[in-house]
Formats: C-alpha cells, sequence, structure tokens
C-alpha cells in the first residue's frame, strides 16, 4: 500500500440508506457530489471505501459485493485507509477532499448487506469527507492521499530547569504520553519541546509564535500555582479568544476531593485563533492526571475548531 490508489467506481443514489449506482462520472461541488442524496451543507459530503477491506468482508460472509453496495461514493483502492486521521486530505485531479469523519453507526434496517448477514464493513472502514476544492472525478483517476502533520508545542516554564539545575521530566512525560495517544490515530506528529524560565514576556512570544505557526495545541508545564513566579494561567489568558473552563473545573474536583492542594492550582484550557492551549501543573504525576482527562475532549475540540460539526 501506497499513498496513491486509484478510483474504481463513482456511485451515487437520490435517496439516503439505500446503495448506491455507478455512474460514469461526477461532479463535485462545495455541496459535494451533485445529485446525490448525501450533499449539503455538511461534514459527510462524500464517503469512500476501500475495494480491499470490500473484497475481505466478501471473503469472510461469501458474499458477491458489487461497487456502491455499502452506499460510498468513491470506490478506492491501493492506499493505506487505517492510517488515515481526521483533517487529512485527499487529491483527485483538481478535486480536494478534507476527512472530517471516520467510520459511522449502520443503519440496519436500510442497509440491504446488514439485514442478510448481521453486520457492514461501513461503520468501521467508511472514510467520509467534506469538499475543499470541487470538479469531476470519473472511474480510472488517480487518487493521492496527503497526511496532515498534528502540531504540538510542550513548553516546560522552570527557572531551575532553563539555567540546568536540574533535568526537566514534566515536558518528556507530556511527549511520551501524547506519541503514546496519538501513535495509532495519525502518521504524522509533530511534538517541539522547549524550555522557558518562569517569564510572562517570554512565554507570551511563545505561545503568538506558536498560534501564528497555526501549531494545534499547546501544552505549558508548570507555573499555574499560587507562588510568585507562576504565572502561566495569566499570561495565556493574554492570547487567547475563548476560555474553556468546564476541564479544568472537572479536574480539580477529581483529584482534589483526596487530595485538597490540588484546588489550588489555577490550570487553564481556552483556544487562540485554531490552536488549543491547556496550562499543566509542573509535576509528573500531576501532567499524568490532567492529560488522561484532556485527551478525552481533545480531538472533538479540534473538530469544533476547524468547523466541523461531529454531535
Amino acid at each position: 500500500m501506497s499513498n496513491k490508489g486509484t478510483i474504481l467506481s463513482v456511485n451515487i443514489s437520490a435517496e439516503k440508506g439505500v446503495a448506491k449506482s455507478p455512474v460514469s462520472q461526477v461532479q463535485i461541488n462545495d455541496l459535494g457530489i451533485v445529485g446525490d442524496a448525501h450533499a449539503g451543507q455538511w461534514h459527510r459530503q462524500v464517503s469512500l471505501l476501500s475495494q480491499e477491506q470490500i473484497d475481505l468482508f466478501a471473503k469472510e460472509t461469501d458474499k458477491d459485493i458489487q461497487p456502491g453496495q455499502f452506499a460510498e461514493n468513491l470506490t478506492v483502492s491501493g492506499l493505506q485507509f487505517d492510517s488515515i486521521a481526521v483533517l487529512d486530505r485527499f487529491q483527485i485531479g483538481g478535486v480536494q477532499l478534507e476527512v472530517t469523519q471516520l467510520g459511522k453507526r449502520c443503519h440496519g434496517d436500510g442497509c440491504a448487506i446488514y439485514q442478510e448477514v448481521g453486520k457492514c464493513v461501513m461503520p468501521k472502514e467508511g472514510i467520509f469527507c467534506r469538499v475543499i476544492q470541487g470538479g469531476t472525478v470519473k472511474a480510472g483517476d488517480s487518487i493521492e492521499y496527503a497526511p496532515r502533520m498534528l502540531k504540538i508545542s510542550v513548553v516546560t516554564l522552570s527557572d531551575r530547569a532553563f539555567s540546568g539545575v536540574y533535568t526537566d521530566r514534566t515536558g518528556p512525560r507530556v511527549t511520551e504520553m501524547l506519541n503514546d495517544y496519538f501513535k495509532d490515530k495519525t502518521q504524522a506528529l509533530q511534538i517541539e519541546n522547549k524550555i522557558l524560565p518562569d517569564d510572562a514576556e517570554r512565554l507570551k512570544q511563545a505561545l503568538a509564535h506558536a498560534i501564528d505557526e497555526k501549531v494545534d495545541v499547546i501544552f505549558t508545564c508548570g507555573g499555574t500555582g499560587v507562588g510568585p513566579r507562576d504565572i502561566a494561567p495569566e499570561t495565556v489568558e493574554t492570547v487567547c479568544d475563548k476560555m474553556i473552563p468546564g476541564i479544568m473545573e472537572n479536574i480539580r474536583i477529581k483529584y482534589g476531593t483526596d487530595k485538597p492542594s490540588v484546588l489550588l492550582s489555577r490550570s487553564i484550557a481556552a483556544i487562540a485563533r485554531m490552536t488549543q492551549i491547556y496550562t499543566l501543573p509542573g509535576s509528573v504525576r500531576a501532567v499524568e492526571e490532567y492529560l488522561i482527562e484532556i485527551v478525552k475532549t481533545l480531538e472533538h475540540a479540534t473538530l469544533m475548531i476547524h468547523g466541523i460539526d461531529a454531535h
């Protein structure tokens, strides 16, 4: 498998919940495929399915599966579908599609194959996209997959670590946990680590630079307490457009019940343009506890920031 494949069939239907029929070519505009029931102002305008997965399903169920029977718009061969992530893109000539959803719930009562064999390949293997650039697509066209780089910045705030008095452990632990979390979710992950002193102006400059560079997520470590050098939350607030209070409130309540000192944490979560920012405490145990909770909403927040309503 590679990042290049072939469109084997283009398929449309006039109604939702039914199999689609192959056609010679389709015209794609900003709403999706012209004449297809799934076109519209939403995030699942065009669907793709791998012929390799269809073949596996056909072998397991001893069924002859034709293109479009799973209601996919584009039947594709040659792409490594199991490594595709939301916000990745496909290029088909001049057409560009952006991935908005992986898999979906199968409407069993409206799926002929599900009614016959009790299962369907689309819930797990279907890829759903919105249109970035329209054009014409036909069987035999080449399709190229372009993974989107997920950019994360981890900033440790510590006078002593910056001066070399001790080795920072929180930043590397955050990186380790994020690498582990995303290892099966994307093939394009970039994590940058830096150490800064507890200096509000230097932190503000680092945040502004990362936001300008369209970094997806920034984690700061340290500087969230009530000490004279703790400046992370108030500095982050100066560059943000929206606050997300519920995440940190939940964490403080969850862990503060057994350890009251947790309630002194001033950690915040916020959005600056297209960048999520989370201020974490300065201990390894704390960043582990915080990250376990933060990643539960991290991907959904990313979708919302990019205008994808996947509720």
